[in-house]
């Protein structure tokens, strides 16, 4: 299908984005790869009157070393992201994850920040993020700052909690040097959406574990980490990894046999990271 009618603007900074983002509020929207809102309009799923390109923005796109956390740009791509050396000490999981994101065409024009915003439960970005307990900074255009946690980030079903006039700028990923992890994902294609993901981080002993594509937004398995925290193995703890969530069917893969996956990977995970 072809989109809507939209304008098109591409700012020459940050700020000139945000400036443009409080002038027509709900009825634009931001545009760095692409690859999430494009198919969106496409498919008039989304029809917004005007597309603020900040993609060729260099302003936000980092990785830096910020103390006890992470701070990545939000318009890092995906590649540089996954080949950063900061974060292949302090936070593997999310190179990790970040490496099994689509194909190379896609991590190279791709970023973080995009695909946080998107709010996707299929995509792999989110359930690393809370599993590592990872923050945003959203920014307004008056200079007014906020940080939102992960886990209140992600709202419903492709919506996230920011404001029509907010724009992500940074992630922060606390560091986790040394810590057990995992990243499993199950998928037809290497370059397809996750049938059902697994992102598993060992915090002081024990565990923070998010699933991908089990419940209609980016979740943590709550049920699994209590269980390990109450002294269960990994496969006892697995066996809880489907309470609590709600997996779509479609032409991939049933509800039981997302929930089936989301046992068997999660038990991969767990072990594969040392929790048990």
């Amino acid at each position: 299908m072809i989109p809507v009618q939209f304008d098109y603007v591409r700012p020459e900074s940050a700020d000139a984005a945000l400036a443009a983002l409080a002038e027509h509020g709900d009825e634009a929207k931001l545009m760095a790869g692409g690859h999430s809102l494009l198919p969106m309009m496409k498919l008039r799923l989304a029809y917004p009157a005007v597309v603020v390109d900040i993609g060729r923005l260099s302003d936000l796109s980092y990785v830096n070393d910020a103390g006890d956390h992470l701070a990545i740009g939000a318009l890092t791509r995906h590649r540089d992201v996954e080949t950063s050396e900061l974060v292949n000490e302090h936070a593997p999981l999310l190179a990790a994850a970040t490496a099994n994101v689509g194909d190379l065409q896609v991590r190279h024009r791709g970023t973080i920040g995009g695909s946080l915003a998107h709010a996707d439960a299929a995509a792999d970005h989110p359930s690393a993020l809370l599993a590592l307990g990872g923050s945003v900074v959203a920014r307004k255009a008056d200079g007014s700052e906020r940080v939102i946690d992960g886990a209140d980030l992600f709202a419903g079903f492709l919506e996230s909690s920011l404001d029509p006039t907010e724009m992500i700028t940074e992630v922060r990923i606390p560091k986790h040097t040394g810590a057990g992890w995992n990243f499993q994902k199950f998928n037809r294609r290497a370059q397809d959406w996750a049938i059902v993901g697994v992102s598993a981080q060992q915090v002081n002993g024990s565990a923070r574990v998010a699933l991908v594509n089990m419940h209609p937004t980016p979740a943590r398995a709550t049920a699994v980490e209590a269980a390990i925290s109450g002294g269960a193995s990994a496969a006892e703890a697995a066996e809880q990894a489907a309470e609590g969530m709600e997996p779509s069917s479609d032409l991939n893969a049933s509800v039981e046999y997302r929930q089936h996956l989301a046992r068997v990977l999660t038990k991969r995970a767990l072990q594969e990271a040392g929790i048990s």
